[in-house]
């Protein structure tokens, strides 16, 4: 249900034309009618939302590594025993202790790398619903994140759009 036509017409025609790139449906169409159509006309996977960011993430890897693309130039975030962690700080393999409201965030804002977030956005993935919108609960996550990461220049500020993770703390 795109604005010019629908995904499944989109991707059936950048099939016939070679393309090769992996694509999952990420959609609310949930029939299996649906899911047999996304996959017959090009789809190598298809996730129905509601949906969980790591099971996304989880998915998004997996068709990387099926298309020997390798991993997304972002290291994903994981669970471990004892909390959330991380891989950054001053040295490369130092682990990051996370609450679980920072990796949800981190891990939201990974798996959309160089696209601005915004904080309602944030809200609605991360929060639940008895979080207040109004409320700066984004912007003290957010800061949290920056000083374990030690590198704030990862977690961008978009002026009037939210915010969005970096792939190398370059500037734009």
């Amino acid at each position: 249900m795109l604005p010019d036509g629908d995904s499944i017409g989109y991707i059936r025609s950048r099939r016939q034309e070679g393309w090769a790139v992996p694509v999952l449906f990420l959609t609310a169409r949930d029939t299996l009618a649906d899911r047999v159509d996304g996959f017959e006309h090009g789809g190598d996977d298809y996730l129905v939302k509601p949906f969980a960011v790591a099971e996304l993430t989880a998915r998004v890897l997996s068709l990387c590594r099926r298309a020997g693309t390798g991993r997304p130039p972002v290291t994903p975030v994981r669970r471990c025993r004892g909390g959330h962690r991380a891989p950054g700080g001053p040295r490369a393999g130092v682990l990051l202790t996370l609450t679980a409201k920072e990796f949800s965030v981190l891990e939201y804002l990974m798996v959309r790398p160089e696209q601005a977030v915004s904080r309602s956005e944030l809200i609605e993935h991360c929060w639940d619903a008895a979080a207040d919108p109004m409320s700066n609960v984004v912007d003290v996550t957010i800061k949290r994140l920056r000083n374990k990461l030690r590198r704030p220049e990862l977690i961008q500020a978009v002026r009037g759009q939210g915010y969005r993770l970096t792939r190398s703390g370059d500037t734009a």
